[in-house]
């Protein structure tokens, strides 16, 4: 396992005590101060191993009284050696350090995330960690970007008992996705001027979405291509208030 030293200034939205559940208190951890990456792998029951990344904030000892949301990220499309690492902390660890979350980002195991075995190796490593961390699980959000975004679209669709939210960016769905998809939140970001991947269908699955009352935002990005992640981080970052929010509405 490899511990990795994270340093990316972040613009805090939100407070950990209200992502926690909690009243504000006396002063804890800082909310800014930067997180525990290490980088590892799962056995998984085929023989292989799913290499991943994990994110551990600041001042979080896993102990049961302070669960924490959990955050999978989906790299887009590469295969180098804990790609899936560098896309957590280049993107979605800044936008949403905030949270104090836990965050985990594995390596693709197959041709895509939109694979049987794909979607059997995540699904093994969200049950992995939600056994080996303080995990809310009604605060587990997924996020990709290109093709993992196709891959939160493929994963929400078929697992909202387990993701109960969902930011894609520059993610395009298929039409069964569209249809299967039921209660998780759904934030979608993309570019009109994505030169990659169409804004066209994103925009029908939004339509299509908030037409039949589903909890859907969509964030429009003019002038970015499709491969300017880092203008998705502010968007990401607003995307992961909208889904608090979601959340707390949903609170008893």
């Amino acid at each position: 396992m490899r511990t990795l030293a994270l340093a990316l200034g972040v613009l805090v939205v939100g407070t950990p005590q209200a992502l926690h559940g909690q009243s504000p208190g006396p002063p804890g951890p800082r909310a800014d101060a930067p997180p525990r990456v290490s980088e590892t792998a799962l056995a998984l029951p085929d023989g292989s191993e799913l290499r991943y990344a994990i994110s551990l904030p600041d001042g979080y000892d896993g102990a049961p009284r302070d669960p924490r949301a959990l955050v999978l990220a989906l790299h887009p499309g590469g295969r180098s050696e804990y790609y899936g690492s560098w896309f957590l902390q280049a993107v979605v660890e800044p936008a949403l350090r905030s949270w104090g979350a836990v965050m985990i980002a594995p390596d693709v195991p197959d041709r895509s995330w939109a694979t049987s075995r794909s979607e059997r190796a995540v699904l093994a490593l969200v049950e992995h960690v939600l056994g080996q961390h303080a995990i809310d699980r009604e605060r587990v959000l997924i996020t990709g970007f290109s093709m993992g975004g196709r891959g939160v679209w493929h994963l929400v669709a078929r697992h909202s008992d387990v993701l109960t939210g969902a930011v894609v960016m520059a993610g395009s769905p298929s039409e069964s996705d569209v249809a299967a998809i039921s209660a998780t939140p759904l934030y979608l970001i993309h570019s009109p001027n994505d030169d990659v991947v169409s804004f066209g269908p994103v925009e029908e699955a939004y339509l299509a979405l908030a037409g039949r009352g589903h909890p859907v935002e969509l964030r429009v990005l003019p002038g970015a291509g499709h491969h300017a992640m880092g203008a998705y981080v502010p968007a990401l970052r607003s995307a992961g208030a909208w889904i608090l929010e979601r959340w707390l509405e949903r609170t008893p």
